[in-house]
């Protein structure tokens, strides 16, 4: 039960986890986990707003929407209330303030993290999809062994191995599973997008808000398209053409569709009633010959070096043709 406002979609189990929590059994810092889209971010700032709210609560989620605190929250002027996301490094001894430079350092929080609350409560800090440097999660290790009194921490990863054991260790961990494609839709419709282009958005989407809004609003859909088209002249043998979608820009999103097709095509062929993530493929999917499991094997592996080598410097084309001498039916 939610005393007040708390329009999060999904997250069923974190939210199940605060419901019965109380002020007095808060932590000081949570790791907020799942994949990219699940609704961590969200989640961490609705938290965030449940407990700057000032109305008095009989739960610890939920917000009135009109007080003080919540009208500052939907202005983006609370003072208690900080967002930072991405990479966090060290930062240099005499930076900018926490709101005076483009980019938070660990520096930067560190002094924030030192200072008494504004309005009297408590103070949230939200770093979303953070990935600390070595430098910079040394700088945070005493918050995180000796916390200051009314701060609670909110990180969110979706690259669990990326978290330094001495942090991941300190906080919380808290899980999001995928997204439902019903809740996807819910989300997409607060976005004005509703009807068939809301439901195949939903569908393409593996559970991922973030991606059905990109694929809808970012043009990512064309770049689906296109590695859908190169994927199967690519495993049929056939020429494939990858310049619609193996270019700087769009190189990681297009592997991201290759992958998801290629363990599509793996799993039907184990046979059986198998669940498919690139579910409006499958008639596509089924008519492709199955292969040794040595093969897929090493298609996987082929896939997997040329994400590796995508975050380097060489040629898009040049990945996605390592991609497609292992796709070929000539491959060994």
């Amino acid at each position: 039960m939610i005393d007040g406002i708390f329009d999060v979609v999904g997250a069923a189990g974190p939210r199940t986890f605060f419901e019965h929590l109380t002020t007095a059994t808060l932590s000081h810092g949570y790791l907020f986990t799942g994949p990219q889209g699940s609704g961590k971010k969200t989640f961490a700032r609705a938290l965030g707003r449940s407990l700057l709210c000032v109305t008095p609560k009989r739960t610890l989620l939920g917000w009135c929407g009109t007080c003080s605190g919540c009208t500052r929250i939907e202005a983006g002027t609370h003072p208690d209330f900080y967002f930072a996301e991405g990479q966090l490094k060290i930062g240099d001894r005499d930076g900018g303030g926490f709101h005076e430079t483009e980019e938070t350092t660990a520096r930067d929080l560190v002094r924030q993290l030192s200072l008494h609350s504004y309005a009297g409560g408590k103070r949230v800090f939200v770093l979303g999809d953070a990935d600390f440097t070595r430098e910079a999660a040394n700088a945070l290790l005493k918050f995180f062994e000796e916390p200051p009194a009314a701060v609670v921490l909110i990180v969110t990863t979706n690259a669990l191995g990326r978290v330094l054991p001495t942090i991941r260790s300190r906080l919380v961990e808290v899980t999001f599973p995928l997204l439902s494609e019903d809740e996807i839709v819910r989300i997409l419709g607060r976005h004005g997008i509703a009807g068939d282009d809301a439901l195949r958005a939903a569908s393409i989407a593996n559970g991922s808000a973030t991606r059905a809004l990109a694929y809808l609003i970012e043009g990512e859909g064309a770049t689906r398209d296109a590695a859908v088209e190169w994927f199967f002249a690519a495993a049929q043998g056939g020429e494939a053409d990858a310049s619609g979608w193996a270019t700087r820009p769009t190189l990681e999103a297009g592997l991201e569709t290759v992958k998801t097709l290629a363990r599509d095509w793996i799993a039907l062929g184990l046979g059986g009633s198998v669940p498919l993530l690139a579910r409006d493929q499958r008639a596509r999917l089924e008519e492709l010959p199955a292969r040794e499991p040595a093969a897929f094997v090493r298609m996987l592996s082929a896939i997997g070096d040329a994400e590796r080598i995508a975050r380097t410097n060489v040629s898009p084309p040049l990945v996605a043709d390592l991609v497609r001498m292992a796709l070929a039916p000539s491959s060994r």
